[in-house]
């Protein structure tokens, strides 16, 4: 126990004696949270990692606490990559406390264990995640105290207070958690198998994934249709008559277009043939949810997908907008009454002066909100310094607050005027657009200024059968384009809507990953080297590095397939709705797995695939080559244990960095020279030569020859 008896003076409790009063225990994802929601509850009391007061002890994770164990858990010949191994299928699957985190495991147990705990509240963040979080570590306790359920999708004060005034049991979310197990299980057997099987037989570190293979696909489909696309070049004629321009038909034909130009300016005027005047409006836009937020973050301020929903996560810590992570973009109905006065507040605090309709209906819809609604601003921006606000939450609170402002106004209504001209035989047309209302944009104008769209201009007033003049008659060359390079929004769009392009009727959209892990994805291809970051702008593209194609072009098509993965998160979703059994998602991806590995073969030509590895010279043990992989540089050959590891204990001793020039020479010399070592023991630099040699199994072993002024000494 931490220290309880003595930091809390209305719980006097001698050892092994029980607290004088019940209590409930509740737990959250973080720290800040926690520390929130005790502040409500009056919590206030600090102990050693909780808070404890009126009825309540308050304590938290710190992320995930407990995770699968590792193959090697399992049986000690996994600890080693062999195909032979695979598919490693555990019956009993085994978990185990991060070696990080095991004081906060060990003071939850405790507080778990407690007699005056009644009722364990789970107060982890409402979603798939928060529920496996709480429930892993619960179950890792070996807890049996029954478990009751904060569901709240805002941090404010009278939320938390709501939240707690209707706290439901917590076995109303055993789907949820079943859901949240499939999915950890699932990336599990795909990731740890896939992984071994393709780094086994292509000899190199090959990361898979469930969710990440496809989106790398993705990007190397699209690379490849920009690679193949040849341009063609098309031709328009245009006229200018009485200040109205009209454009043909595009041509293929350069001579066709040559042709109508002459005809045209020999007959050097044109007749008015059509005029259509139509009124249109806009719908306001909807509000965000997380993807949407992130595309628009990316499009408009340059933000990676992870950076937007760190800044969101930290906005909604302070109290400043709803639970980000939510795939709904429309509030409850129940919510209407109070967007007048929240509308009021946001636009106070942003120094928006406009006159503002609020069109609660746009925005309210039960049917469409799962687990959490759209993500608004709270009324905490009235209170809110936003000077003190890093940039970045500063600039994704902004976006959100015009979000909901623009959502609930008026549509942009506007005319827009066609004009066919007829010369030569052929149509000439031209449209024009004259603004009656800007309704919403008004107010994403007085945001976004210099990011509003370019005004169009109207057509002069024209009357059909008038003939007029021509002032000018001209061609012009165009060229189809590529498909463009993903950047952050436009993968996002893909990977929400993924099975689209295969299944078009379906009625729901199916996408890959959820909006709370796509960003994820995403960084871990960019950090494993299959994407990288390009362009001099601020937005990025995402192009698949030589090594993401190579990985693309050796997996089979389930497992890079956009539309199984999204069939498998759309069962994942009937799992959490109690509609599809658990058992059977986790069949389909064991025997999935259990096909791949007995029946794949490798690729024809894959060695020179593959010859991107970069060899850095032969063994010193074996002679085999020595090639760089993603954390070191090992010998090819899998028999012998020679690797310089990059992130090297020996180096970090001496105060240095094992880096790939240094690599290199030890391999080709078998000693490289160092200066500015520094010594453990007093702190003082130094200046040596570092030897290279190999014990018995081919291990590489150090030794250091030092100047002659310090006497000549090796080490």
């Amino acid at each position: 126990m931490s220290g309880a008896a003595l930091c809390c003076p209305w719980h006097h409790r001698q050892h092994g004696k029980e607290y004088g009063c019940l209590s409930k225990l509740v737990i959250s994802e973080k720290p800040s949270v926690g520390q929130s929601i005790s502040k409500v509850l009056g919590a206030t009391q600090r102990c050693d990692g909780y808070l404890e007061g009126s009825g309540y002890v308050v304590s938290w994770c710190v992320g995930h606490l407990v995770e699968l164990a590792q193959p090697e858990a399992y049986d000690e010949k996994y600890a080693k990559w062999r195909k032979e191994d695979l598919p490693i299928l555990p019956d009993r699957w085994q978990y185990r406390v991060s070696g990080s985190t095991k004081k906060q495991f060990s003071i939850l147990k405790d507080l778990m264990n407690r007699n005056d705990v009644t009722t364990i509240v789970n107060a982890c963040d409402a979603g798939r995640e928060g529920e496996l979080i709480f429930r892993l570590v619960y179950h890792q306790c070996k807890c049996n105290k029954p478990i009751e359920r904060l569901w709240i999708s805002s941090m404010e004060d009278s939320a938390i207070r709501e939240g707690f005034a209707g706290l439901r049991p917590g076995t109303e979310y055993d789907s949820l958690y079943e859901a949240a197990l499939c999915r950890e299980r699932a990336d599990w057997i795909v990731g740890i198998n896939a992984t071994r099987l393709f780094s086994c037989l292509y000899r190199q570190t090959l990361n898979v994934g469930r969710v990440m293979t496809p989106t790398l696909g993705m990007t190397v489909d699209r690379e490849a249709a920009i690679a193949a696309f040849v341009p063609e070049p098309f031709y328009t004629v245009r006229l200018l008559a009485d200040g109205c321009e009209a454009a043909s038909e595009r041509f293929k034909e350069k001579a066709t277009a040559i042709a109508l130009r002459d005809a045209c300016k020999k007959e050097m005027e044109t007749k008015v043939k059509a005029v259509e005047r139509k009124e249109k409006q806009e719908k306001a836009p909807a509000l965000y949810d997380l993807t949407s937020l992130q595309r628009d973050a990316n499009r408009l301020l340059g933000f990676t997908a992870q950076q937007t929903l760190d800044y969101t996560q930290s906005l909604y810590e302070k109290k400043l907008c709803t639970y980000p992570r939510t795939d709904s973009r429309f509030l409850t109905d129940d919510m209407a009454g109070m967007l007048p006065g929240l509308v009021e507040h946001t636009a106070a605090a942003f120094g928006i002066s406009e006159n503002l309709s609020v069109n609660a209906g746009q925005v309210t819809d039960s049917k469409k909100v799962s687990d959490h609604h759209a993500i608004i601003p709270t009324k905490e921006v009235q209170h809110c310094n936003f000077t003190e606000l890093p940039k970045g939450e500063f600039a994704v609170l902004q976006l959100i607050a015009a979000r909901l402002l623009c959502a609930v106004g008026e549509p942009y209504r506007y005319a827009e005027t066609t004009v066919e001209l007829e010369c030569a035989g052929q149509v000439f047309t031209a449209k024009g657009k004259t603004v009656l209302d800007e309704g919403w944009k008004a107010v994403e104008k007085c945001f976004f200024a210099a990011k509003s769209e370019k005004q169009s201009s109207g057509l002069p007033q024209l009357a059909e059968g008038t003939v007029l003049p021509l002032t000018s008659v001209d061609m012009k060359e165009g060229k189809t384009t590529p498909p463009k390079h993903f950047t952050e929004d436009l993968l996002l769009q893909a990977m929400e809507t993924a099975s689209v392009d295969e299944f078009p009727d379906e009625a729901e959209r199916k996408g890959i990953g959820t909006p709370a892990t796509r960003a994820a994805t995403i960084e871990k291809l960019v950090q494993k080297g299959f994407l990288e970051r390009k362009g001099s702008g601020k937005v990025k593209s995402l192009i698949p590095t030589d090594k993401g194609k190579a990985l693309i072009t050796v997996t089979p098509e389930q497992i890079q397939s956009p539309s199984m993965t999204a069939d498998w998160e759309e069962k994942l979703v009937q799992i959490e709705k109690g509609l599809y059994p658990a058992e059977d998602f986790m069949q389909e991806i064991s025997g999935m797995m259990e096909t791949m590995v007995n029946t794949y073969e490798v690729v024809k030509g894959a060695d020179t695939l593959m010859s991107n590895v970069k060899v850095i010279g032969n063994c010193p043990h074996c002679g085999a080559e020595v090639v760089e992989r993603e954390k070191g540089w090992f010998c090819a050959n899998r028999e012998c244990r020679f690797v310089l590891w990059k992130d090297n204990a020996y180096f970090q001793k001496i105060g240095k960095r094992m880096t790939a020039q240094i690599a290199e020479k030890l391999v080709r010399d078998g000693r490289v020279r160092l200066k500015d070592c520094k010594s453990q023991k007093t702190g003082k630099t130094y200046n040596a030569s570092l030897l290279l040699s190999t014990e018995a199994d081919g291990r590489a072993k150090f030794t250091m020859e030092f100047d002659k002024d310090k006497g000549g000494k090796t080490k």
